[in-house]
């Protein structure tokens, strides 16, 4: 239980979504490596094998995807961008040095809102993408080869989107892993980072 000085962020359904998105992300990442290149082949080994991480990628994918989604229609309200947003992206470098004149951010700001939206995009290009190389045979191989294209860029731009998320919930922005590992945030955290949804909050009987 959380003091009156703290106010719920995250319920325990999302934060176990969330986690269960990132935990398999990181399996994916980790295991998509070893199967790309030679160079990271003893990452194979680390994960069991190549027949194990072979067999257990796609099956983990689909995993990923099937929590990515229930991640989407839990909070795709809250990630719609509005004028607000559009006007804190036109001021994102000023949020990004602490500086004022950000706009005020609802239950997330606009960088989180879009890079939200882009990982979906990722996760179902690399679903769609990885359907063909599980299942080569029943795919021409023209299509498999641009599947290799498709699957390889998601990724890249999905581990990106990955790194920038750690970066700014550690670094930039104290205090948002402790929200998503106990789901609460003192309330000068939450007036700091995301004043009109701490005002929706508190105004909430």
């Amino acid at each position: 239980m959380a003091d009156r000085d703290e106010i719920q962020r995250y319920t325990l359904a999302e934060r176990l979504i969330h986690w269960a998105v990132a935990i398999a992300f990181v399996y994916l990442v980790l295991s998509g490596l070893a199967l790309f290149h030679p160079s990271f082949y003893w990452l194979a080994y680390v994960l069991g094998g190549g027949p194990a991480i072979r067999q257990w990628h796609p099956i983990v994918g689909v995993f990923m995807f099937v929590s990515l989604a229930a991640m989407y229609l839990k909070w795709r309200r809250d990630m719609k961008l509005d004028d607000l947003d559009r006007q804190w992206l036109r001021h994102m470098s000023k949020y990004v040095r602490h500086e004022e004149g950000v706009p005020e951010s609802g239950r997330f700001n606009a960088g989180q809102k879009l890079l939200f939206k882009t990982m979906s995009l990722m996760g179902l290009l690399l679903l769609l993408s990885g359907i063909p190389l599980w299942f080569p045979l029943r795919f021409s191989r023209n299509l498999r080869e641009w599947s290799i294209l498709v699957h390889e860029v998601a990724a890249l731009v999905a581990i990106g989107g990955l790194i920038a998320h750690i970066y700014m919930g550690t670094a930039v922005v104290r205090g948002s892993m402790r929200a998503m590992l106990t789901g609460w945030v003192s309330r000068a955290w939450a007036r700091a980072h995301h004043p009109r949804w701490a005002r929706e909050v508190e105004r909430t009987p």
